[in-house]
């Protein structure tokens, strides 16, 4: 996977080193030192070129990224693969509940990753699979994926500072407020690997926003309980494990389906009723808004 940037100097820029443009551009010491070890990976006015060398108004500063290597660890396994958007430097992919997003011991072959491995090796393309916002495997929906070192670079260090804005539809149980805001620190269960916990001592930071958008009342034909469900879109300023299942657990409001912090709920559809809908941020390279959308899933409406 090759991919090649060209850069025109500006006059705000002049008198800056190559690697003080590049640090600003997002590049992090890794794709740095990738660059420099790269035949013509950094070329000035048509010359390969030092990082170090001072910039110039006017000046064409063209970057080229070869990446030979690839996820080898992860098997090609032809699976369904949604993809809702792809350029040169990244994915969006729609992925369904009941997909994992890493391979692990009990799940081998049978990942999002193994189908973009599929999808990849099909056009004979190295690649190295890297997903900068992850979903729970039983989780529906948006989620982005880096096509080069240099996009993820960018892409991580947006995730970090919260540029990238992610909505979700879920449904749990009860009438919740019309919105409001959880502020509640989130930690591992002391007793559990995998159960996360609010926990005001040992918990990191954690932030959901939520409006209700509608209420169902208690249902015969679902057997809901008179508490009736409500369903919610929720915007995250954090990402914790778990964030929106330990949050709405904590409100008394769990998510319906969900096994994990729910375990005795009416709602029978197989999971936790939690569906990532949009995301909005800026291209790595471009800086153009990009936005996405994907509808609430079947079994969330039949739930509905």
């Amino acid at each position: 996977m090759t991919r090649d940037l060209t850069y025109h100097i500006s006059g705000a820029d002049a008198g800056m080193k190559i690697e003080e443009y590049l640090k600003q551009l997002g590049c992090s010491h890794h794709v740095l030192t990738h660059l420099k070890r790269t035949e013509r990976g950094i070329v000035l006015n048509g010359t390969w070129a030092y990082a170090s060398q001072r910039l110039s108004e006017g000046d064409l500063l063209q970057l080229h990224i070869t990446e030979e290597a690839c996820s080898e660890q992860i098997v090609p396994v032809r699976l369904p693969l949604r993809i809702v958007y792809e350029d040169e430097d990244l994915m969006v992919i729609d992925k369904p509940a009941d997909m994992p997003i890493h391979p692990s011991v009990n799940n081998y072959d049978n990942t999002l990753a193994n189908a973009v491995m599929y999808y990849f090796s099909g056009q004979n393309l190295p690649f190295v699979y890297r997903c900068v916002n992850r979903l729970d495997r039983d989780t529906s929906g948006l989620l982005i994926l880096a096509k080069n070192l240099f996009s993820a670079s960018i892409l991580y260090q947006m995730s970090a500072r919260r540029e990238i804005h992610r909505h979700y539809l879920a449904i749990v149980e009860g009438e919740t407020p019309l919105s409001g805001t959880v502020n509640a620190p989130i930690a591992r269960k002391p007793d559990s690997a995998i159960m996360r916990c609010v926990d005001e001592d040992r918990g990191d930071p954690a932030v959901t926003h939520y409006e209700r958008l509608a209420f169902y009342p208690e249902s015969e034909a679902l057997q809901i309980p008179p508490c009736g469900f409500s369903l919610l879109r929720i915007r995250l300023e954090t990402g914790r494990t778990h964030q929106i299942r330990v949050h709405f657990s904590h409100l008394g409001h769990p998510l319906a389906g969900d096994f994990l912090y729910n375990s005795d709920s009416p709602a029978k559809i197989g999971r936790q009723a939690l569906h990532s809908c949009s995301l909005d941020f800026r291209h790595p390279v471009t800086g153009a808004h990009l936005h996405f959308e994907s509808p609430m899933p079947e079994d969330m409406k039949r739930l509905i």
